[in-house]
This record gives C-alpha cells, sequence and structure tokens, in this order.
C-alpha cells in the first residue's frame, strides 16, 4: 500500500469555532503542506463549498466533510462524542435536513449553558452571540467562554481562578460534570453514522482518547460502533499517545475499519490546536479507504 500524500482530516472554521474564515483555513493548510484535508465544522457544511473552491486555487484536494456531535446510548447518554462524516453530499437534502435539526438542538444548549453561567454569577457579553445567531451560524461553548471572558465584570473573579483564556473557561465551567454544562438532547451516535451513509459518505469516530480514558473501553467502543456501521476511527491525533494510537490501529485492523488523522485545527491562536500536520504516525500506516483516494 502507498503512503497517503500529507492529510490533515479535521479542521474547524468560523461557522463553527474555529477562527478563520472556510478560505484562510484552506490557505492555512496549503502553506503548512498539506495535500488533503477536511473542513469538519461542527454540525455545518455551510463552509464546504467556499473550502473546496479554494483548495482548488491552491492545489489541497478538500474533501466535503462535517463533525456531528452525538449521544452514545448504548454506553452512557452523559457522554457526548463526535462524528466524522466524509464524501459527504453536502449538498443534499438528506443531510440539510437533518443538520438543521441537529443545529437548533446544539443552539439550545448552549443557550442553556450560557444561563448555567449566569447561574454561576457570571456576566456575559451576548453582542458576538447575538449576531451568530442572526446570521444563522452555529454557536458553541468557544463563544460562550468569549462572551464571558469580554464582559469586564468577570475579570476580577476571572483573575482569582486562573482563567484567562478560552480553554480554561471551558475547562472549568462547560466540561461535563461542571457546573455551567448541559447535555444535548439529539442525535444518537446510531443517527449521526445513518445520516453520513445516508448522505453517501464515510462515518469516522473522531479522537477516542480525547473522550475516554481506558483502552480496554475504548476498545470495547470501537467494537460497538463497527457493530452500528461505524467505517473507521480517527487513530492519529495530536493528543494520543504512541500507545493509545497502537490500541486504535491494531483493532481497527482486526475489524477492517479505516484509521485516519488530523491535528484538529481550529486557528493560530489556538495552543493546542493551532497546526496542520501537528499529529504523528508513530510509524504507523494510516488506511485512509476512498478518503484518500483522488477524486475521480
Amino acid at each position: 500500500m502507498d503512503a497517503p500524500p500529507p492529510f490533515d482530516l479535521q479542521s474547524h472554521s468560523t461557522f463553527s469555532d474555529g477562527e478563520l474564515e472556510p478560505a484562510d483555513v484552506v490557505r492555512q493548510a496549503a502553506a503548512a503542506g498539506v495535500a488533503v484535508m477536511a473542513l469538519t465544522d461542527h454540525d455545518t457544511v455551510e463552509g464546504v463549498s467556499e473550502a473546496i473552491a479554494t483548495g482548488a486555487e491552491v492545489g489541497v484536494r478538500v474533501v466535503p466533510a462535517v463533525e456531528i456531535s452525538s449521544l452514545d446510548n448504548g454506553r452512557d447518554p452523559n457522554i457526548e462524542l463526535h462524528i466524522l462524516g466524509y464524501l459527504i453530499d453536502h449538498t443534499g437534502p438528506a443531510l440539510s435536513t437533518a443538520l438543521g435539526e441537529w443545529i437548533a438542538d446544539r443552539r439550545q444548549r448552549t443557550l442553556r449553558m450560557a444561563d448555567g453561567l449566569r447561574e454561576a454569577g457570571f456576566t456575559l457579553d451576548d453582542t458576538a452571540l447575538t449576531k451568530r445567531i442572526s446570521e444563522g451560524r452555529s454557536i458553541g461553548r468557544v463563544h460562550l467562554a468569549e462572551a464571558a471572558l469580554s464582559a469586564p465584570e468577570n475579570a476580577p473573579r476571572l483573575a482569582s481562578e486562573g482563567i484567562d483564556e478560552i480553554g480554561g473557561l471551558i475547562r472549568g465551567y462547560l466540561i461535563e460534570g461542571k457546573s455551567a454544562f448541559r447535555m444535548r438532547d439529539t442525535p444518537t451516535v446510531a443517527e449521526a453514522v445513518e445520516v453520513v451513509h445516508a448522505a453517501g459518505g464515510i462515518a469516522v469516530w473522531a479522537h477516542p482518547f480525547w473522550d475516554l480514558t481506558d483502552p480496554a473501553d475504548v476498545i470495547a467502543t470501537i467494537d460497538r460502533f463497527h457493530a452500528l456501521g461505524m467505517d473507521g476511527v480517527e487513530a492519529f491525533y495530536i493528543s494520543h499517545t504512541r500507545e493509545q494510537t497502537e490500541v486504535i490501529v491494531a483493532r481497527c485492523q482486526e475489524l477492517g475499519m479505516l484509521t485516519t488523522g488530523s491535528a484538529d485545527f481550529h486557528g493560530p491562536k489556538n495552543n493546542l490546536f493551532g497546526n496542520f500536520l501537528a499529529f504523528d504516525t508513530f510509524g504507523m500506516e494510516p488506511n485512509l479507504g476512498p478518503i484518500g483516494a483522488p477524486a475521480s
């Protein structure tokens, strides 16, 4: 099997929680030497056409894609996992109808978390949130964190808690187990896989060890998702260790599943997700299947 060209199959733009417009995300990828990439905004494909067009201009193949936040009812409905859909028909009605429903749920969940932050005593600068909603763009935890950090009334408290950036606010208040976190209601992992397949796409479980910690738990979850029709797993990821990557690759090889990878680019100012190609394969061979194949 020939090694794939330089690839990075997860990135985000201003249509979800990234810093840059889709065209600029693609230009950043090109500058980093990426040959094959995917714009995977959360629950929306609004930026995909722009990304594909820019890719054609700068010599980067952009795979039409989306990242769907999903509930794992087979394990713990209070844990949200992410399913990547690749090679989707991003303009088709099957996908757009489902994403419309899910992004509305995402917006309501975010507004419930905004109420949670207010209950915790924070003031929110709602200007950017209101603007995004009026433009039909998604809102999420990054935007809530920005709203809290932008309100000067919160400065003394944030300083006393050692919170001075978006990630710190999210970790302190907006993740599972924290006071302002709220679950979304839909979709389940099975529903996400079904919609990706209905749109002609390939479903991949994103960054398993970001959400789970026990290797045995990850293997068992891969097995369950394989039974649901999941096509692959994001084995190569910026925060995965060699040992974690080996666990995923070995099980996926046994099951005949794809193994993809990404640095999960969110923008150059992001401390962790700020560079393309910043993930390691540890000498293991990715299996991108049709995702890595040249466009016909």
